[in-house]
């Protein structure tokens, strides 16, 4: 059972019906007979930043993969700024256009240079001519400190230059929602404050953002609000200083001390 009444975490003036970016409302998901999903709902509005959090297996990735329709559910909807997300071959390209998803791993196509992997889904999705796709990338890149790779081929990068091109690569679309899960999964401590500090600097300009990772730090400075996920269900949803500070769930509790110790 979710802990707090709403699924919609805080809410500021500008939070109005015709704001909210992306809606999941009850949705469940089946693998065979083992439902990885159980009744799932939440809201983002437009800039708000969302941390989602849990042990391996609770289901955040698969989450993450039937909002951008990279996997299908049985039951619920998801509507991302008021567009119901089918498998309808328009409303699949529209979504494309509309949300990014940066994976755990980056998954930069290892045979194109770092520019090149920044300006292919605007050249072919968006139809944007080459030349504006590379003025394009090579601002993105800026801004997540990283234009001076642009040349370079991923293999030549260290795992946060990775994290950071697989950032800008999904800025170059200019979406409306970004997705993060566990970007900074597989970096040492060292690096990981590399892409949390890119990560913070989006939050900060009002990106909208869902994150699936286990960094609280970032969660206290710049989410909206924080869920607990587990069996497959959000366990508590709270704003992030009210769920690090007075977790109401058992299971949250246990979690974050384990994280956090």
């Amino acid at each position: 059972m979710l802990s707090q009444s709403s699924t919609a975490g805080p809410r500021s003036s500008a939070d109005q019906p015709n704001n909210i970016e992306l809606d999941v409302e009850s949705v469940s998901k089946w693998n065979g007979t083992c439902q990885v999903l159980k009744d799932v709902s939440l809201r983002l509005y437009r800039g708000q930043c969302m941390v989602i959090c849990g042990p391996s297996g609770s289901g955040k990735s698969t989450l993450m993969r039937c909002i951008n329709r990279l996997d299908d559910y049985q039951e619920g909807r998801i509507t991302v700024h008021g567009m119901m997300v089918t498998n309808e071959p328009k409303r699949l390209d529209q979504l494309r256009r509309e949300v990014s998803m940066v994976f755990q791993q980056g998954n930069l196509f290892p045979h194109l240079t770092i520019l090149e992997n920044c300006t292919l889904a605007p050249i072919r999705v968006r139809k944007m001519p080459r030349e504006d796709a590379e003025e394009l990338a090579r601002d993105c890149l800026e801004r997540v400190g990283i234009s001076d790779q642009a040349h370079r081929y991923p293999g030549h990068l260290s795992g946060a230059q990775r994290q950071r091109v697989a950032i800008a690569r999904s800025l170059c679309m200019s979406p409306r929602l970004m997705l993060f899960d566990e970007p900074t999964s597989g970096l040492d401590r060292e690096t990981v404050k590399e892409v949390v500090d890119t990560m913070v600097s989006l939050a900060e300009d009002g990106i909208t953002m869902l994150c699936v990772t286990h960094e609280m730090g970032f969660a206290r400075k710049v989410a909206t609000s924080v869920a607990f996920m587990e069996g497959g269900q959000i366990l508590e949803q709270n704003s992030a200083a009210a769920f690090l500070d007075h977790p109401v769930c058992e299971r949250t509790r246990i979690f974050l001390h384990q994280i956090l110790r």
